[in-house]
């Protein structure tokens, strides 16, 4: 049995469809990746699985429980929600916002203040406990945001877009966080337009586009699937157009591409190796100053399964870098 579980699940506006009937799964312990651009439909994916949109069509189980038109505080119970923006309180103490928090989760009052106690010291904010949340880094209010959603020990966090935003060193360390969390037992269902951060996090994904899951599985059966083809990178410091047709006579045996005006990239079904391309430029005269194997990616699973680039997911946040 999966802890939650979409079947066919459908929402509609009028007569448009934004989520067409798909099925997913999440198992207890896992870390669930949700991608797609804006407008593929996570938003109103996310609505329905956590209760704020009705269920137009399937439904959705949790731990067993089945819920066909919409999900309810039986469910919600199990639940910690980390929005994309902070939904907590400027004029509050990071200590009191948690204690708050737990205040409307029914938490008994004794709980509350040793839970926040541990959690904000669980998330590095210790030596903020009192200041206002207001006077927080951005990095800061995300810590504690992620706190807030665990102050009632949910079996399930769903995280929207957490590191969006944020500089380096405060999207490497909630990624540490998310990390631990989930090894210590807690299910996390994730969005992000970061596929990078996906492929270092998650265990399993979905590809949703156009309201459809155009692709799902396991991480790393995704990237194994993508070994059918082999691929070198080759960096010239002259054209690469002139360069790659040369190769491309030398070697009729493999499929050239050049990524931009400096950059080739050589695929085959075989193993390739980078030497013998190397010698040819040597003889033709040509200036290498790159070449290498490239590793499958899930950026590269993503784009031969959507055919989306990385420049559609960047417009869709405002042209941010994945």
């Amino acid at each position: 049995m999966y802890f939650l579980e979409a079947i066919q699940l459908t929402k509609r506006y009028g007569d448009f469809t934004a989520v067409d009937a798909i099925d997913f799964h999440v198992e207890q312990g896992d870390m669930f990746g949700f991608l797609g651009p804006n407008g593929a439909g996570k938003t109103s994916t996310i609505n329905m699985l956590i209760g704020l949109a009705r269920i137009d069509g399937g439904s959705v189980k949790y731990a067993g429980s089945e819920y066909a038109k919409q999900v309810d505080s039986r469910a919600q119970r199990l639940m910690g929600i980390v929005p994309d923006e902070s939904n907590l309180y400027n004029e509050m103490s990071g200590l009191e916002n948690l204690i708050f928090c737990g205040a409307l989760y029914a938490m008994d009052r004794r709980e509350r203040e040793p839970r926040a106690r541990e959690l904000i010291e669980r998330v590095g904010l210790g030596h903020a406990a009192s200041q206002s949340f207001g006077k927080y880094s951005r990095g800061m209010k995300r810590k504690l945001t992620i706190a807030a959603a665990l102050m009632h020990r949910p079996e399930i966090l769903f995280l929207d877009e957490t590191t969006t935003g944020l500089d380096v060193v405060s999207a490497r360390e909630i990624r540490q966080l998310i990390r631990e969390l989930n090894q210590s037992g807690t299910t996390v269902f994730l969005t992000t337009h970061y596929i990078e951060e996906a492929e270092q996090l998650c265990h399993r994904v979905a590809f949703l586009v156009d309201g459809r899951i155009v692709r799902r599985g396991a991480v790393s059966d995704l990237l194994d699937s993508e070994h059918e083809e082999s691929s070198v990178q080759l960096a010239l410091d002259t054209g690469a157009a002139d360069a790659a047709s040369g190769l491309a006579k030398a070697f009729p045996h493999v499929r050239m591409e050049c990524v931009d005006d400096r950059t080739i990239r050589i695929y085959s079904g075989t193993a390739l190796n980078v030497a013998p391309f190397l010698a040819h430029c040597e003889r033709s005269g040509l200036s290498i100053y790159e070449a290498k194997v490239l590793r499958p990616s899930l950026e590269d699973v993503f784009v031969r399964a959507t055919g989306l680039g990385l420049s559609e997911m960047q417009n869709s946040r405002g042209g941010k870098q994945l």
